[in-house]
């Protein structure tokens, strides 16, 4: 790609920008005025960096409603100062009613995990991944259709990530005080669009385990 490819791309997205601006400039019903005020969001969604994935496309929501964090595979690892800084405003400070979150089939992230190439520094994170795979071992190796090898292990990593979640403090301390607050497994499937609910909501600590559920 020549220095003029990549001034049309970036111009691109600077026209973007400007129908945008002529949007919120059109808007009639004050909302765009009221969230340059301040944000109220009631739903944290913890996503995968996919680009065809976006939280508010996916969920119908307008800008302000949903607050997001977004990495690869849609980790939820208990050492990951972004995502635990993300969850604790979400709780803490916005009061967020429902946290998601949402795989997606076909994900990347989740089939080079499967594999045993290196990709990189990507590695690293893989291994969080992998771990997954390595508490349902038995389940994903009896599957042969490669696709659908990875698309259960997406599930399970949802599921995954969703316990993770919940026994962060921070979401526990929530639990403990009061706060409405339920977490939720989800996973996409890009072909249809549907947000596929897998059942798998957690609103108290009493379902994880006494070693795990704080007091």
């Amino acid at each position: 790609m020549g220095n003029k490819e990549l001034e049309l791309g970036f111009q691109k997205i600077l026209d973007g920008n400007k129908g945008w601006m002529s949007f919120v400039k059109d808007d009639t019903t004050g909302r765009f005025e009221q969230l340059a005020k301040g944000q109220n969001p009631e739903i944290l969604w913890i996503g995968c960096a996919d680009s065809r994935v976006p939280a508010n496309e996916i969920t119908g929501t307008k800008p302000g409603e949903v607050f997001v964090h977004r990495n690869i595979a849609n980790m939820c690892v208990h050492s990951d100062m972004s995502m635990l800084s993300v969850l604790d405003y979400a709780v803490n400070v916005l009061k967020v009613k429902h946290i998601i979150v949402a795989g997606h089939y076909g994900c990347g992230g989740v089939a080079a995990s499967l594999s045993r190439k290196q990709f990189g520094i990507i590695d690293n994170w893989l291994c969080h991944i992998k771990d997954v795979y390595r508490l349902h071992a038995e389940e994903i190796d009896a599957i042969e259709d490669t696709e659908k090898k990875t698309d259960r292990l997406v599930e399970l990593n949802v599921k995954e990530q969703v316990f993770n979640l919940c026994t962060t403090s921070i979401v526990q301390n929530a639990w403990k005080n009061g706060q409405d607050l339920a977490v939720h497994g989800m996973v996409i499937n890009i072909g249809t669009g549907e947000l596929i609910n897998l059942d798998n909501t957690f609103t108290s600590n009493e379902a994880l385990g006494k070693v795990f559920a704080f007091q």
